[in-house]
């Protein structure tokens, strides 16, 4: 008796190890499925996204066409996962002093792009702060990932990449919504 209580003992702390690692890799993966949305894992596999990258294409395929229409044209329509309801409410409402430019919308796509952004908002833990000035760039978990640690200060000033905020320069797969750190390449 005493030995099968061992050997269930074993195999118990071995099953609660191997869950923490996988757990721990979820947290470092950009493209987990629960990283960007409210969709359950089925959800998010019958969406065409695979856990590890190699065949998503999913990302922005979800989104209003408006919404790639109108933001897409200055720069990556960054996925509204990225940011809570708060702070695409509150750009969404000043879009005539939208980081130095008039972006202002008609009343009909403002509405329909707000609506889009607010209801696909970050929600989890990682998201909930609204981050200074609502830069994605200030975010805790932008600055966890992209801090010195992971990328040095100058890379940013680089003439292919020219700031944090251009994440197609290193993210391949941006324009297509997808950020897996796996698929990252740092230009010269």
């Amino acid at each position: 008796m005493t030995h099968f209580s061992l050997t269930l003992k074993t195999l118990l702390a071995l099953l609660m190890a191997a869950s923490m690692v996988h757990s721990a890799q979820a947290d470092d993966h950009g493209d987990s499925w629960w990283s960007w949305g409210k969709k359950s894992h089925s959800e998010y596999k019958a969406s065409g996204h695979s856990d590890r990258n190699g065949d998503s294409r999913a990302g922005m395929a979800s989104t209003p066409p408006k919404y790639r229409e109108e933001c897409a044209a200055c720069h990556v329509a960054y996925p509204a996962g990225f940011l809570p309801a708060g702070s695409w409410q509150r750009m969404m409402s000043h879009l005539n002093k939208h980081y130095g430019t008039d972006a202002s919308l008609d009343d009909v796509s403002l509405r329909e792009i707000t609506a889009y952004l607010t209801s696909q908002s970050g929600t989890y833990k990682r998201v909930s702060e609204m981050p200074v000035d609502d830069r994605i760039t200030s975010t805790y978990w932008f600055q966890r990932k992209h801090g010195e640690k992971h990328v040095p200060a100058g890379t940013w000033s680089r003439p292919s990449i020219g700031s944090p905020s251009k994440c197609e320069a290193c993210h391949q797969n941006a324009p297509q919504g997808v950020f897996d750190e796996h698929d990252v390449r740092i230009p010269r």
